[in-house]
């Protein structure tokens, strides 16, 4: 494949979501600060949280069978205008003065069923627009323009559209997210490819056998599933802390409101620098330990933030958690996407993500019960405590070279007979 013959389509998924990623920037800062501004109960908040994610656990099974079955294309067009159609009807909400926390959690949680479709679709398409030896710099710059846009230029921008009106920020993201729809009808047809479609009319199945088959894989995949095990684990305390940060900064620490989004804006810099820096980094230290980094740095963060009082160090802190953690997921997307055949990839990365982010939910539930019964601080120290203990088991087995070695794997077996295509199993 000629070099210049992906660039448009790319650009096109790029746009897409840059938008949607920009939208999500917005909401990111705007939605904690309106609870903020309804309830300083910790349980409250890190609700908000709760159901911005608990969508993972009820509807990403089937959203990832969808992105196998249709085109892609369509899915990522229709998730994102339905995103931006309850947002606007809670800017409009908002603008009546109908303020109530159930009317929000509503609303994202209807965003984030939608999301569902929209995530496990998009990172399901690069395989298709793009040869394996550029995937590793491709998924750089998605995760580059998502760091930029969902939390260094969206959140503080959020913020300040909030301290103008509240229903300002929910209307700039809804137009965000349908820009975003716009931009993916740019993208060529990504409909199931002609061997998979002869395939399904050979072989046909329900929607229910088709999730089974990708959990299947997913979970005989040993080293994709070890790897899910400890993003699971960097989210679950993640989360835990991240719903309670908007209460650490404008208590413990002291700070405005207005000052949140640095909070966030800070990290964000570290991701874009981890995603720019993946491809010249990874190779020269490899993924395993890039594994171990992923784990323990973001522990050493919540620890500072549990701890201290200095404001420049607990940034530092988060920005460095941001670079380990953006490395680690530039190493498991692209081990996903050259491991995984594509008539399984939408399914096997919706199971790979009810793995990831169905503990989100359950992660800032936890941390909004410690932080009503022990406290802000106190919840970010036992945050930093039981990530570094769930680190030590779950990371001694990724190695740089069974990260390899699983890569090439498919490889293997798409130069066997078709009837070995089925279900593969990782040798």
């Amino acid at each position: 494949m000629p070099a210049a013959a992906p660039r448009r389509p790319f650009a096109a998924l790029w746009a897409s979501q840059a938008f949607s990623n920009l939208a999500d920037g917005l909401l990111q800062a705007a939605a904690p600060l309106l609870v903020a501004t309804l309830t300083r109960d910790p349980l409250v908040v890190a609700g908000m949280t709760v159901v911005q994610f608990l969508p993972w656990l009820l509807a990403t099974l089937p959203a990832g069978a969808l992105a196998d079955r249709v085109d892609r294309r369509r899915v990522l067009t229709a998730g994102n205008w339905l995103r931006a159609t309850g947002f606007a009807l809670l800017a409009v909400a908002l603008a009546n003065g109908w303020r109530h926390v159930a009317l929000l959690y509503t609303a994202v949680f209807l965003a984030g069923c939608a999301e569902t479709m929209v995530d496990n679709a998009a990172l399901a398409i690069p395989p298709r627009l793009l040869p394996r030896e550029q995937l590793e710099r491709a998924n750089g710059r998605l995760f580059a323009t998502q760091s930029v846009i969902n939390t260094f230029i969206g959140p503080p921008a959020g913020a300040a559209l909030f301290a103008l009106a509240a229903s300002a920020a929910f209307y700039t993201g809804a137009t965000a997210f349908a820009l975003a729809g716009l931009a993916a009808l740019l993208l060529p047809a990504l409909r199931p490819t002609g061997e998979n479609q002869r395939r399904r009319r050979s072989t046909p199945t329900t929607v229910t056998q088709d999730i089974r088959s990708g959990w299947a894989h997913f979970w005989r995949h040993d080293l994709l599933r070890r790897v899910a095990f400890i993003s699971a684990a960097i989210n679950f305390f993640g989360s835990a802390t991240g719903g309670l940060l908007v209460l650490l900064v404008t208590g413990p620490y002291e700070l405005p409101m207005s000052r949140y989004g640095l909070f966030v804006a800070v990290p964000a810099a570290g991701a874009i620098a981890g995603s720019l820096l993946a491809e010249h980094v990874v190779p020269r230290i490899g993924g395993g330990p890039t594994t171990w980094l992923a784990a323990l740095v973001p522990a050493a963060s919540y620890a500072i933030l549990g701890l201290g009082h200095h404001t420049p160090l607990a940034l530092a802190g988060m920005f460095c958690a941001a670079v380990a953690a953006s490395l680690n997921q530039i190493v498991v997307s692209t081990l996903r996407q050259a491991a995984v055949p594509d008539e399984l990839l939408g399914r096997v990365t919706a199971a790979y993500r009810l793995v990831v982010l169905g503990v989100v939910p359950l992660g800032a539930l936890a941390g909004g019960l410690l932080g009503r019964g022990l406290g802000i601080r106190a919840t970010f120290i036992a945050a930093a405590l039981g990530l570094a203990l769930a680190a030590l088991p779950l990371a001694s087995r990724v190695t740089t070279r069974a990260l390899r070695d699983a890569e090439t794997t498919r490889h293997r077996k798409e130069l066997q007979p078709p009837a070995t295509l089925a279900i593969p199993r990782p040798g």
